[in-house]
């Protein structure tokens, strides 16, 4: 297939462009370059004739229209949003536009092109999104969000998703647009931009700075390590039924506390601290998040039974994945940590 990624220098974005480019595809790569993309992702592809990049904002509809018309893609993955719940908490405006606007303006723009294809019947506009759009789940490991459960979205950066998921669904309905729809648990591994949880952590821990938790430690996400991530991502787009939403889970439920707690346990082992103390003294207890979530787990029924798909590794294989890249990759990190924001305690809703 010859695919249109949007927001391919991301996190999720650039393990996809490197798995689809290792299958045989050809990727186009659509991204405005804001201060969490990183070309640096993409170095081991960048040269591959099936590559191309082109630095574009999907806020910008002619940008949008000469790509497709120069491109003729395939399908399209669309990724590219603003996605830090913190930031979002500090500064919305930036969400509504990119994940809003910048949604809107791909699917007219996908529906201008497809039409003027013929509206081939293989084409696809996979939008790929978040679990956060359903808000909170209560303690209860016999609760978990499905496809059907009702939005309830909690913060800036998830009611953002939410509006962008509904925008997808209604240009399927209202215009016969070829749509597929994912929601995913949260992503951790190789290339995750350093204001990140697990980043943080590894990074902090390396530096004998204090390894922050917020509130008690106690709030659950469903971890998914990102190359599994990626591999379900081209799994719906090449098989899932078109006007589906799948739910990608990691199935790793796992607590903020308990998750810090292991990579302390993996670094102790891996690069033990001069004075022989264990990095689990460096966690520290902080103001928790506005409107922090309880928790989050994906019920991954759907896509296990219709596309036979199940994530590769547990979060403890995962971590200790995560943990010895970041420990072997300090030269893709570091110049990173010099970005804004990046480093310091964002989301606290205070003016």
């Amino acid at each position: 297939m010859k695919i249109l990624v949007t927001g391919g220098a991301g996190f999720i974005g650039s393990a996809v462009i490197r798995l689809a480019i290792a299958r045989g595809n050809s990727v186009i790569n659509v991204d405005a370059l804001t201060y969490a993309a990183c070309l640096e992702n993409l170095a081991s592809i960048a040269d591959d004739p099936a590559y191309a990049f082109e630095h574009a904002d999907i806020r910008d509809r002619e940008a949008l229209d000469r790509i497709f018309a120069e491109y003729c893609p395939d399908v399209v993955m669309h990724l590219a949003a603003e996605s830090h719940v913190d930031r979002s908490i500090d500064g919305p405006g930036e969400f509504m536009e990119t994940n809003i606007l910048g949604t809107f303006n791909m699917l007219e723009a996908a529906r201008k092109y497809w039409v003027e294809q013929g509206e081939p019947a293989d084409f696809r506009f996979h939008h790929v999104s978040t679990d956060e759009v359903y808000g909170s789940l209560p303690v209860d490991p016999e609760v978990q969000f499905t496809e059907d459960t009702p939005y309830d979205p909690r913060s800036p950066y998830s009611a953002s998703k939410a509006s962008s998921d509904h925008l997808v669904r209604a240009w399927a309905e209202t215009y016969g647009l070829p749509v597929l729809v994912t929601n995913c648990s949260n992503n951790y591994g190789p290339y995750h931009f350093p204001e990140k949880l697990i980043p943080v952590v590894t990074i902090n821990a390396l530096h004998g700075k204090p390894l922050p938790i917020y509130g008690d430690g106690s709030n659950v996400r469903d971890w998914l390590y990102v190359e599994d991530h990626a591999d379900a991502l081209l799994r719906v787009l090449e098989r899932g039924v078109v006007g589906r939403t799948y739910n990608i889970g990691g199935e790793n439920e796992c607590s903020n506390l308990s998750l810090v707690t292991t990579i302390c346990g993996i670094l102790d082992r891996l690069r033990p601290r001069e004075d022989g103390r264990p990095y689990a003294d460096l966690i520290t207890f902080v103001e928790d998040r506005p409107g922090h979530d309880a928790r989050y787990a994906i019920d991954p029924s759907r896509i296990r039974e219709e596309l036979g798909w199940r994530p590769s590794v547990t979060i403890e294989q995962g971590l200790e994945r995560t943990v010895r890249w970041y420990l072997e990759n300090v030269d893709w990190w570091r110049p990173l940590m010099q970005r804004q924001g990046v480093g310091q305690r964002l989301g606290s809703g205070k003016p």
